[in-house]
């Protein structure tokens, strides 16, 4: 499996050019089987990004803009009147899918951003009391524009909580971008993009990420940093214990891509910042401050000792 890991890197890393921190990322958001959140300025790759990851994997992709009159039936589906049969019938959403886009996903009123949460934490969608599986893998990579609060809808800490890991793909440097404008002068990067890791060897990895093995004292330490965040003084919200799995489970994700069969106190370390820092809710007078939740867990991760 290592093989098909470097295979993945190469060919996401031919579509997003110099990034291999971000795709790294976002791959251990897919193989620990949880969800990303994209928060960055338009224009930096997200779409790109999501669209190579489908077609690496050779899944289906759907992409639903959010907006402000978006409905929660316009991603989970509906019930629709068949004529001929005189009943209703379910017709399924874009959710039903691998990979979905939920562009902007700040834009739509937090009714319809709650149409998520059913199928990001369970895989599955009720729609008038019937409730319908998704089919596996399932990956909700979600993005916003942290810059534009005009007409959007700050996410709750229970939908944050919900995405495995919250990061950002940046500016290139002026190296990649020159090399980003001549790989598109004749055609689009995604064209060339080719299946290296099927869904059947996907759905492989996530389930031999589970079996990576996280040894009681790097638990104990996992479970530290996590309880400095409930005691912390800057803190109103510390971490759950949904986000601490979530640090459990990128922890392996990461052991797993450098080709381990453990998680080491490193790996904890490496993953804390995007998998912890959206979930954490900053006092009042520490965010005046200037102090960033990213801060905060970097504190964390100082203050608490580190295991031999």
């Amino acid at each position: 499996m290592r093989e098909l890991v470097l295979a993945t890197r190469k060919a996401l890393g031919k579509v997003i050019r110099g990034k291999a921190e971000v795709i790294d990322d976002v791959l251990l958001g897919v193989f620990g089987g949880g969800h990303v959140l994209l928060e960055d300025v338009p224009g930096v790759g997200k779409t790109t990004l999501a669209k190579a990851i489908a077609r690496v994997f050779g899944v289906g992709f759907a992409r639903v803009q959010f907006t402000p009159d978006l409905l929660p039936a316009d991603i989970t589906g509906s019930l629709v009147l068949n004529p001929e049969k005189g009943s209703f019938v379910f017709q399924k959403g874009p959710v039903f899918t691998n990979v979905l886009l939920a562009d902007e996903i700040n834009r739509a009123s937090p009714r319809t951003q709650s149409a998520l949460l059913e199928a990001m934490n369970e895989a599955q969608v009720t729609v008038d009391g019937v409730t319908h599986v998704l089919a596996p893998p399932f990956f909700v990579l979600a993005t916003q524009n942290p810059a534009d609060f005009q007409g959007t809808y700050p996410l709750p800490e229970a939908q944050l909580d919900r995405f495995l890991l919250r990061i950002s793909i940046g500016y290139p440097s002026p190296d990649d971008e020159l090399e980003i404008l001549f790989a598109r002068q004749t055609q689009d990067p995604l064209g060339d993009v080719e299946v290296v890791c099927s869904m059947e060897d996907l759905v492989t990895i996530q389930a031999a990420v589970r079996r990576v093995e996280m040894k009681p004292l790097v638990g104990r330490y996992l479970l530290s940093i996590v309880q400095e965040t409930r005691n912390h003084g800057d803190l109103e919200l510390g971490v759950s214990p949904r986000g601490a799995l979530a640090l459990f489970r990128t922890a392996q994700a990461r052991a797993f891509m450098d080709d381990r069969d453990y998680v080491s106190p490193k790996d904890v370390q490496v993953v804390a910042v995007p998998t912890l820092a959206h979930r954490i809710q900053l006092k009042q007078q520490a965010r005046f401050g200037g102090t960033s939740a990213a801060q905060i867990v970097r504190r964390v991760l100082e203050a608490v000792p580190v295991p031999p």
